[in-house]
């Protein structure tokens, strides 16, 4: 089961597509956090979703927030992948222990071995604030996320 909006959002610590280790407590008190999980770089989907968040990226950094997107993916196919996509925002790889913290998250489909399309914003407490999870297939709609960010915000 899928963490839920109002839960401590589990601590990770994954390396970047740059090999930099990154953890999710480093923006505890700085920023939000807006996690992608999705299942596989290069695929045709994730590559429309991921571009997506690259051609709105100051809807998230004017709401001081970071976007983390977490594949299954190795380092090395993240960096390939970011530089083919000009993507700037960090790729995390939960290569090995494979899918660990996509289990954590309650994502990881076991039976295709990758996560699937889930979405957490996180606030600067590190509480779930929001979240939703697409089946493969499906394509996230970034506009539900740019608005739960705005309703963080909100008294």
């Amino acid at each position: 089961m899928a963490i839920q909006a109002g839960d401590k959002a589990p601590d990770f610590e994954l390396k970047d597509n740059h090999g930099r280790t990154v953890r999710l407590s480093d923006f505890h008190g700085r920023q939000n956090v807006v996690l992608l999980f999705y299942p596989f770089a290069f695929t045709g989907v994730c590559t429309g979703e991921l571009c997506e968040v690259r051609d709105n990226l100051p809807q998230f950094s004017d709401r001081d927030t970071q976007v983390l997107a977490v594949s299954n993916d190795s380092v090395h196919t993240l960096r390939v992948f970011a530089e083919q996509e000009g993507l700037e925002y960090p790729l995390l790889s939960d290569f090995w222990p494979h899918g660990e913290v996509s289990r954590a998250y309650g994502v990881f489909a076991e039976d295709k071995g990758c996560a699937v399309r889930g979405t957490f914003v996180i606030d600067k407490q590190g509480v779930v604030r929001w979240t939703v999870v697409n089946a493969l297939p499906d394509a996230r709609d970034l506009n539900a996320y740019v608005t739960a960010l705005d309703a963080l915000d909100t008294p």
